[in-house]
């Protein structure tokens, strides 16, 4: 367990020393950031816990993400997030292994605006907003 608190102090102090800016304002994160996809399945699983859908959703395309130190990181990111073909009854919860829907009736893909603040050191993520549009 101390493995993981050490890299994501580590993760915390990059972010702090790429910032380049005012401490607390937000600066922009490359889509291929590692704790950026922690971010967005966060947002995935939350997106498939408030929707009727049979079918899982996960993350499609990130359009727009952004990270602010404050008491851990918070970032705000803008995403599509699509149907798979995995069924949510099959308990399937492995969202890298669930294949998007092919082209047809049952495609479908939703642009989301999130926030989700991550505290490192007590290994919570916690998101605070999430709002999306077909």
């Amino acid at each position: 367990m101390m493995g993981v608190k050490t890299l994501l102090l580590a993760l915390l102090i990059a972010a702090l020393e790429g910032a380049g800016s005012m401490p607390g304002s937000l600066t922009d994160v490359i889509s291929t950031d590692v704790s950026l996809r922690g971010v967005v399945l966060a947002a995935a699983v939350r997106f498939n816990d408030q929707s009727n859908d049979a079918f899982l959703f996960k993350p499609s395309a990130i359009l727009r993400a952004q990270r602010q130190v404050v008491k851990g990181l918070r970032y705000v990111v803008d995403l599509e997030i699509s149907r798979t073909l995995c069924r949510k009854r099959d308990q399937n919860q492995d969202l890298t292994r669930c294949d998007l829907q092919p082209e047809g009736s049952l495609q479908q893909t939703f642009e989301c605006h999130t926030e989700v603040w991550v505290v490192p050191w007590s290994n919570e993520t916690r998101t605070l907003e999430m709002d999306c549009q077909t």
